[in-house]
């Protein structure tokens, strides 16, 4: 549910960007819907999914997950059961914001920037919170393995969120809450003051930007 509100939330694309999304899901052989063309794409592909899958490739070269996502969200629900040679496969577009496919008949490039957004059970047992865990020492350990600290180390936000109990489940009161199109308004004018700054939005800025931009002083 977060992870597709983090979607309804996102800015439309711009016709440059929107445009090179079209010729992504052309490649694929998918149709851009005429209607939402210039909305940010949203994927979830299975746990399943195959390391070809997600970052492109096998006969024909076709782009991954990685790619369908670009400008938009990729969602992977039950990140520690895709296999760990898929995860791993993350970690160049993660870093680059596209992905470099060579095999033995052809070598090209895809663009890939996307916002990752993975969810998982706190422990292998589902137990509501590792504090109540009751999994043994082993299980916990091997299941954290299955993903690598450098993939971890690309995934800048990491929370826990609690069950809800009964109580707050079963709360009728009603809250006063902003419709997507304001927190979406909200951040639309957040990126054009990043743009106008420094000509590309925070996460994309380099090292030298973030020198001249973010540099603290004394009573920071």
């Amino acid at each position: 549910m977060l992870a597709n509100a983090l979607a309804e939330l996102l800015p439309n694309m711009e016709e440059t960007s929107a445009l090179e999304v079209a010729s992504i899901r052309s490649v694929a052989n998918l149709t851009a819907n005429p209607v939402n063309w210039l909305r940010p794409p949203f994927r979830s592909p299975h746990h399943s999914a195959s390391s070809v899958a997600l970052v492109g490739g096998g006969q024909r070269a076709n782009p991954g997950e990685v790619s369908l996502a670009h400008q938009g969200v990729l969602f992977l629900d039950e990140f520690t059961e895709f296999k760990p040679g898929a995860l791993e496969a993350l970690r160049e577009p993660l870093e680059s914001g596209e992905i470099t496919i060579s095999r033995a008949n052809y070598r090209l490039s895809y663009p890939a920037c996307f916002q990752l957004v993975a969810a998982m059970n706190p422990c292998p047992g589902g137990c509501e919170s590792i504090l109540s865990c009751s999994c043994s020492h082993e299980q916990l350990s091997r299941y954290k393995n299955k993903l690598s600290a450098p993939l971890l180390d690309r995934i800048d936000i990491q929370i826990e969120l609690p069950r809800l109990n009964k109580n707050e489940l079963l709360n009728q009161k009603i809250h006063q809450q902003e419709s997507s199109q304001a927190v979406r308004d909200r951040v639309s004018r957040a990126r054009k003051i990043q743009i106008s700054r420094q000509g590309c939005l925070n996460g994309q800025m380099n090292n030298q930007q973030i020198e001249d931009i973010c540099m603290l002083d004394e009573t920071s």
